[in-house]
């Protein structure tokens, strides 16, 4: 009776191994909503594990790298085009490899690497691990692929480790000054200032955080009439117009807060969303879905956004703690009008430039160097945070409201905002001269 079990067990592997490969597995691997799926649940764990804005950006920059890395397999590799990579590892010659899976692979580990909850990643890591294996992909293929997944990670994570991140993490925090010119933190929760050393996190594309420093906000003076005081006035008026509702609906769309500080009573909780990063990082996968990119094409529009929204942060958060603008809020309670509230939680850092302007305004050159101009799309990112969609007739278009939001909000004054576009602008600038846009577009 053993035997007879040996054999028909015997058999059964016999004919498991017989059965030809899916000859469709390459096809079937390369659809892009894998690496879609992928990203939304990077995006989630983000939100989940409320990281800021500028460390939201670096996640997001690394695990696309590797992404695109492993998708692209050293055809046109961002080794020595972004600042301290070097030669990603290389598929081995004459191997048959599915680089989506290890493009895949490559990325949920890097990101996994990188956050908190390590097992939120786990978890859909595993799962669509099984669903490639549900393909039919021949097993020392899968293996092979999952394997240089892993190897161009670990490359990525030993980059990633040099950029300064983890020594910044014992950097002293933002020292408060009682120059009424300078930031002080804000209602209701009173933060410290989040990431005053950023700027010595290594940039990918920029040869310093202060290469496209703008110039220096208006000079604190309360005197009416002054321009600073005028500025002043405009927050404090900039829901006095006949277009109140749209200026709020614009204002909440982008507000992209990652930890909305709420307090009821003597209960104080915490809203989560997304961040602006985030937002941006969505906008270039409605992008990709509407232009019908392929996978090579969905991870270079996905790594190109991350990398210089991340250097959009490095300049800004530079700037911001080099000039220390008190932020509108303050300065209304304290000469204005007590009582005032601005439409957003105002952020917990300086107010010069503003973050928006300087993110937006980087993304969209980007975006639009591979999508095209006038690529008109409808932003559902905000749909599960219980806002409805607003379309756009193109990324400037968007990019130009995401910043106008901040002062229809009441966290900016209005030079934060234009030079902060200006300044995106030079980065997102920079990113198309450096990166390898001009070989194809997002589109097929």
């Amino acid at each position: 009776m053993r035997n007879i079990s040996f054999t028909i067990a015997l058999s059964a592997l016999l004919l498991q191994a017989c059965q030809p490969a899916n000859s469709d597995y390459q096809q079937q691997a390369a659809n892009p909503e894998h690496y879609h799926r992928s990203m939304k649940q990077l995006t989630d764990v983000i939100v989940h594990d409320i990281f800021s804005p500028p460390v939201a950006a670096r996640i997001y920059s690394y695990a696309n790298a590797a992404g695109y890395e492993a998708a692209h397999a050293g055809k046109l590799s961002l080794a020595n085009r972004l600042n301290g990579l070097n030669g990603t590892p290389q598929p081995q010659p004459g191997q048959e490899y599915c680089l989506p899976l290890a493009s895949v692979q490559a990325f949920l580990t890097v990101g996994k690497a990188l956050i908190f909850s390590e097992e939120k990643m786990d978890s859909f890591q595993n799962q669509i691990l099984a669903e490639y294996k549900k393909m039919g992909i021949p097993t020392q293929v899968y293996n092979r692929s999952v394997q240089y997944g892993d190897e161009v990670a670990k490359h990525i994570l030993a980059w990633a480790a040099t950029d300064n991140y983890k020594q910044s993490r014992t950097f002293p925090k933002y020292s408060i000054s009682p120059d009424p010119a300078v930031w002080q933190p804000t209602p209701p929760a009173y933060m410290d200032g989040i990431e005053p050393h950023w700027n010595t996190i290594r940039t990918f594309l920029l040869d310093s955080a202060a290469q496209f420093a703008p110039p220096p906000p208006t000079p604190f003076d309360l005197t009416p009439g002054s321009p600073f005081h005028k500025e002043l006035m405009e927050v404090y008026q900039a829901l006095d117009a006949p277009d109140r509702p749209e200026r709020e609906a614009i204002a909440q769309f982008w507000d992209c807060n990652p930890y909305k500080t709420n307090q009821v009573g003597h209960v104080m909780f915490a809203t989560k969303k997304i961040t602006p990063g985030g937002h941006w990082m969505n906008i270039a996968g409605l992008a990709a879905r509407k232009a019908g990119s392929d996978f090579e094409q969905t991870t270079r529009a996905y790594a190109f956004t991350a990398v210089t929204l991340h250097d959009a942060f490095v300049s800004c958060w530079d700037e911001k703690y080099r000039s220390k603008l008190v932020r509108p809020e303050t300065v209304i309670n304290r000469s204005l009008d007590e009582n005032w509230l601005p439409l957003l939680q105002t952020p917990p850092f300086p107010e010069y430039t503003s973050g928006h302007s300087v993110a937006s305004s980087s993304a969209a050159v980007v975006l639009t160097a591979l999508f095209g101009d006038n690529f008109a799309f409808d932003d559902d990112t905000e749909n599960e945070y219980g806002l409805p969609t607003r379309s756009f007739r193109s990324f400037a278009h968007a990019a130009d409201e995401a910043s106008m939001s901040r002062m229809y909000g009441g966290i900016h004054y209005r030079p934060a905002i234009v030079n902060g576009v200006e300044q995106g602008g030079q980065i997102g600038k920079l990113a198309v001269s450096k990166l390898p846009l001009s070989a194809q577009t997002g589109m097929k």
